[in-house]
């Protein structure tokens, strides 16, 4: 279900809630199968299983299922949450920052306008450093274009 969908849904039912993630992307997943071991979800994501070890550890996933004989268990919605970890990191938000986002959505819905807050001013950063990067590739174009023109210019007094 993708975010539109389920702000749809949550319109039509009067009930909202936080699906912790962008739109889900569309992991190498298995139609129909909510349940993955560690080495399962390492090649879904990329990431090592020590990282998700730790992530669960300091507070970053929450409590992860296991099996039986005590072997992790990740669900879809982990998988999801795992995806909004990585865009979060991608932002350069700190881990600290990470975590308390975590916490927040834990608490449940009277800390959305905490998350909010979090979000917008991670947001206002990646704005910034989007700008100091656009900047920075106006620089490298301007570089580009005089080494283009003298080199043309050499190649042409050459001939």
């Amino acid at each position: 279900m993708t975010v539109m969908e389920t702000t749809a849904e949550a319109a039509e039912t009067g009930t909202r809630t936080d699906v912790c993630a962008a739109p889900p992307e569309r992991h190498r997943r298995p139609d129909g199968q909510d349940s993955y071991t560690i080495s399962e979800v390492v090649a879904f994501t990329g990431l090592s299983a020590h990282t998700l070890r730790w992530y669960e550890r300091i507070g970053l996933m929450q409590h992860i299922d296991r099996s039986h004989t005590g072997q992790r268990r990740y669900s879809n919605r982990d998988l999801d949450w795992l995806s909004l970890v990585g865009k979060l990191r991608l932002t350069g938000m700190p881990v600290a920052d990470m975590v308390r986002y975590a916490e927040l959505v834990r608490e449940g819905d009277e800390t959305y306008l905490a998350r909010f807050e979090l979000l917008e001013a991670t947001r206002r950063d990646v704005q910034a450093r989007i700008a100091e990067l656009q900047d920075t590739l106006a620089v490298l174009d301007h570089k580009i274009s005089f080494y283009a023109d003298a080199g043309r210019a050499l190649a042409s007094e050459r001939s």
